[in-house]
């Protein structure tokens, strides 16, 4: 039976862009908190698509990597007003965040002295706080039985005592090998009937997306320190990014810190982003300002773009052709076992380096821990708890002089 073609937008980018604008400016709380802006928005306030096409499309997402938030996001634009309601729904929901981090990275090399250090060490300890909390949701969610646990325990031993990128990538192999065997396979809910894109526009976006990340690494390896080598760390990020925006941290931390940035000015930008609306992901302007020295702007719009486009580009792909690829269990077994995989990946980053580079005495346990609770609790805003952690610092920063 062919597949039937897509049915014709019914709306404008310019219409897209100004939802997407008012959300990227008022989405706080991290990509679970997203969806549910987003089906406020779009299902029951506007009734863009259908509670089913909806729930659909979060289906999809969570099961490829890339941002999720920002993947649905992307394919609400495309099924409402086409490839610039698409390009429209991204920039609107990314732009507000990104601009911020990328001026708080420009400020943050002319600003020295003991309230920046006490301000840096602050944001470090949210980092703990939120990675932890990470950890914990998503084991609860992706290690539900003794395979899966076993694969997560593996993979943080293996980076732990093997701390490099190659290390990640060997991991979640591992993972999807032990998945394949072990594991049951990863729940998959049906796409609506009417594709988002065509055929061959999802046959050529998942081309692309294979010949960049093949592409980028010869020209990298040949010039460690160009706006290539830069996108290829940003990009490979991004396309191996399963489970939540939250494992980018690891991802990027091995390829970046030391030779683009200091551990400081990673974990700083990381906890910076968790007071921002919008994804997580947009953490990549902040980086790639930072990175570049001689370019900060163009640092930042490469990694921007770069962080970005695998998960884009998987999301067209399978927005058309998931529906068969979702009925091979294998697959989805092999899914289940990268997604624990990744657990233990995001819980050795937890240890080294968020941990070990924050936790200096008992205060800082505490403080960590205070703020760990009250991100549990989801009744504070995620901001609140920013101010909350470097006000503190600071004010011991004070105590101390």
């Amino acid at each position: 039976m062919p597949t039937p073609a897509p049915r014709a937008p019914q709306g404008h980018p310019a219409e897209v862009l100004g939802v997407a604008l008012q959300l990227g400016l008022t989405s706080f709380g991290g990509p679970i908190a997203h969806l549910g802006y987003f089906e406020r928005t779009y299902v029951r306030e506007r009734a863009w698509l259908s509670a089913r096409q909806y729930a659909a499309l979060v289906g999809l997402c969570q099961i490829l990597p890339g941002p999720t938030s920002s993947q649905v996001g992307f394919l609400i634009g495309l099924h409402r007003a086409g490839w610039g309601g698409a390009l429209a729904a991204w920039v609107g929901f990314t732009l507000p965040s990104a601009l911020i981090l990328y001026a708080c990275a420009r400020l943050s090399t002319q600003v020295q002295g003991p309230l920046a250090g006490a301000t840096v060490h602050g944001l470090k300890l949210v980092a703990v706080a939120v990675v932890a909390q990470a950890v914990w949701s998503m084991a609860r969610r992706l290690c539900t039985d003794t395979s899966t646990g076993l694969i997560a325990l593996c993979a943080a031993a293996l980076l732990l005592a093997i701390p490099a990128a190659g290390a990640q990538l060997a991991a979640l192999a591992v993972g999807f090998a032990a998945g394949l065997l072990w594991c049951r396979p990863a729940s998959v809910p049906a796409l609506a009937a009417e594709p988002l894109a065509r055929g061959r526009a999802a046959w050529l976006a998942l081309a692309t997306f294979s010949v960049l990340l093949l592409a980028l690494a010869l020209p990298s390896w040949r010039y460690p320190r160009s706006g290539v080598a830069l996108a290829q760390v940003f990009y490979r990020a991004g396309a191996l990014v399963f489970g939540g925006g939250h494992v980018v941290l690891p991802l990027l931390r091995a390829p970046l810190v030391p030779g683009w940035l200091s551990d400081d000015a990673f974990l700083s930008g990381y906890g910076l982003a968790q007071a921002m609306p919008g994804p997580l992901f947009s953490v990549a302007a902040y980086l790639g300002a930072i990175a570049a020295v001689s370019a900060p702007t163009a640092g930042a719009l490469i990694a921007l773009l770069a962080i970005f486009l695998p998960g884009l580009l998987l999301a067209v792909a399978g927005s058309s052709l998931w529906t068969a690829l979702a009925h091979r269990t294998r697959l989805r077994a092999g899914i289940t076992g990268v997604n624990a995989a990744v657990v233990g990946i995001l819980a050795a980053a937890l240890y080294d380096p968020v941990w070990t580079s924050a936790i200096h005495d008992a205060a800082d346990i505490a403080v960590a821990a205070g703020a760990l609770l009250l991100l549990m609790t989801q009744r504070v805003p995620p901001l609140v708890v920013v101010a909350l952690c470097t006000a503190l610092s600071i004010v011991r920063g004070a105590s101390a002089v």
